[in-house]
């Protein structure tokens, strides 16, 4: 991808005189500097490159239209970010210890890892659970589990970020549930469920059910928090899951903004006004280690939303028009050899992150590319945002990077490559036909070929792996897995099942049944048989009984 370089006669000179003979005493060491995007990046920017540039249409001011400075006024010289260590793992009693310790360590928000049979809806004792139970998340299976997650910290006044996508409205109808059991009014709940089914589709496969009735239980989430959760942000539409699995920031940009457009069209097509629930929509990027691209990128999705949500579906409304997003470094970036560097590596794409302007930050621990991070490792990660926010003096102003011609420049590049991706994919009939006909995964694929190639080839230098490498690891302490944990977790369910009111279960569930083969918002039925006990695992049969099971369509 080329960026339009305008004519500047200093340039010129420059090039002709001092680059020149600089160049003959010192070659530079590559014939194209490109950005992980394929943007060439040239020699020097100057004033000429900003010769388009419209401060008012293409920049504004902090919280001003088109947001692309930032979507606060004042930003971090009002409050830093929320701070969110990503925790889960074993049970719920051990995570609950975990995500009191974080909070005692200064973390301002909590994020949940959910292990794979609650992501996929299956109970801690169904057999597809075997071995999974509490690996790479914690284990929720009914409202007990929930409230021992959550026991000693006030709901009313923490805000809590959920990863679930296929199960999100079970585990939303479970924390509204434990909320009310600790007095907690619902219009008082904040935080994020990520309920992004579409990147599951297209790049991490924890899908349950077809597209269609998946979408239904998105906008039912839309639904109910614009009525009765109005803190709550209902979706956090992710670019980090596709940008995991290899997308550049240009195409993780694209695809992301491609999934918001489905679901705000769903959304208007159910019969919500967009103002009514696009205020309450969020988004989560990935932030990698080449910094200036990175700023760039989130700058140019708050200018490129800003411009979709006001022009494209008529929003009025400021707050419709924002783009507030969760960032979490690059975890596929981080290497098992010499873990050490992973620290350098999380420090710059939190960096990236803080001066993109994020609302929300999670970085990764050291120890992460070997096992779950140990608490002294999320700590020390934690440490690393407030270091950032107290000491790198990088929070006093919105928008530092603002007006440097290259980032400026870079910002202009990306959302014109952006934008050619949308058309791309409008042209071939919006982001689902495009998901179905494997458009994403092909263009993500490709990009993720080639950068392993090129690591592989030693043309991208990765420091500890395949350039610098220490002659001597040390392999530190990891995180272990109870091993009783998964047996524990099931004899708990078993008491809720044997305890639980028979009918009242019974008869829940047959209302939601009956909700899910009509047209009913499925959150009101959900919480009542969650509040009857009823499993993650049976709600999901009910409606795997309706609905059937998403099959991948395999070409070869």
């Amino acid at each position: 991808m080329s960026s339009t370089e305008q004519p500047d006669s200093g340039r010129d000179r420059w090039r002709e005189t001092t680059r020149a003979a600089a160049s003959k005493s010192t070659p530079e060491r590559r014939e194209a500097f490109l950005t992980s995007s394929g943007t060439e990046v040239r020699d020097l920017y100057t004033p000429a490159d900003l010769a388009g540039l419209d401060e008012d249409r293409d920049l504004g001011r902090p919280g001003e239209f088109p947001f692309t400075r930032g979507v606060q006024p004042t930003m971090y010289r009002g409050r830093f970010w929320t701070m969110r260590q990503y925790a889960g793992f074993a049970t719920a009693a051990e995570t609950n210890k975990r995500f009191r310790y974080l909070l005692e360590q200064g973390q301002t928000g909590l994020s949940v890892a959910f292990d794979l049979p609650t992501q996929m809806g299956y109970d801690s004792d169904a057999p597809q659970a075997i071995g999974e139970v509490g690996r790479v998340g914690v284990p929720i299976s009914s409202l007990a589990d929930m409230e021992v997650l959550f026991e000693a910290i006030p709901l009313e006044r923490v805000s809590t970020s959920m990863t679930i996508n296929s199960t999100a409205a079970i585990l939303l109808a479970l924390y509204v549930a434990a909320a009310e059991r600790q007095g907690a009014a619902r219009s008082s709940l904040s935080g994020t469920t990520q309920n992004d089914i579409l990147k599951e589709y297209i790049a991490r496969g924890t899908w349950i059910y077809p597209p269609g009735p998946s979408m239904r239980l998105v906008t039912d989430i839309f639904e109910f928090s614009a009525r009765e959760l109005p803190r709550w942000n209902t979706i956090s539409i992710s670019g980090y899951h596709m940008r995991e699995a290899g997308a550049t920031a240009a195409q993780e940009l694209a695809f992301t903004l491609a999934d918001a457009i489905a679901y705000v069209e769903a959304a208007i097509a159910r019969g919500l006004d967009v103002d009514e629930f696009a205020g309450r929509l969020s988004f989560f990027f990935a932030s990698w280690s080449e910094l200036f691209e990175e700023v760039a990128k989130f700058r140019a999705a708050r200018r490129m939303w800003a411009r979709i949500v006001r022009d494209r579906f008529g929003s009025n409304n400021p707050r419709s028009q924002m783009c507030r997003f969760h960032v979490q470094t690059a975890g596929s970036s981080l290497t098992a050899q010499s873990i050490d560097n992973n620290v350098v590596r999380t420090t710059i794409q939190a960096l990236a992150a803080i001066l993109g302007g994020a609302q929300s930050l999670h970085t990764n621990a050291r120890d992460e590319a070997l096992a779950l991070p140990t608490a002294e490792a999320a700590r020390l990660a934690l440490r690393t945002q407030q270091i950032l926010a107290y000491e790198a003096g990088v929070t006093e102003t919105p928008d530092p990077l603002g007006g440097s011609y290259y980032v400026e420049s870079l910002t202009d590049d990306l959302e014109r490559a952006a934008l050619d991706y949308l058309a791309e994919i409008d042209a071939l009939g919006g982001t689902l036909a495009a998901l179905e006909g494997g458009f994403q995964q092909h263009q993500i694929q490709e990009a993720a070929y080639q950068v392993q190639a090129a690591i592989e080839r030693g043309d991208q230098v990765v420091v500890g792996v395949n350039k610098f490498r220490d002659e001597r690891g040390q392999t530190p302490p990891t995180q272990k897995i109870d091993p009783q944990g998964e047996r524990r977790q099931v004899e708990g369910l078993q008491r809720v099942r044997a305890e639980r009111d028979p009918a009242a279960w019974s008869a829940a569930l047959d209302r939601l049944e009956a909700a899910a083969r009509g047209s009913d918002n499925l959150l009101p039925p959900m919480i009542e048989a969650v509040k009857a006990y009823a499993t993650v695992g049976e709600i999901s049969n009910r409606l795997r009984a309706v609905w059937g099971e998403h099959r991948e369509l395999i070409t070869i």
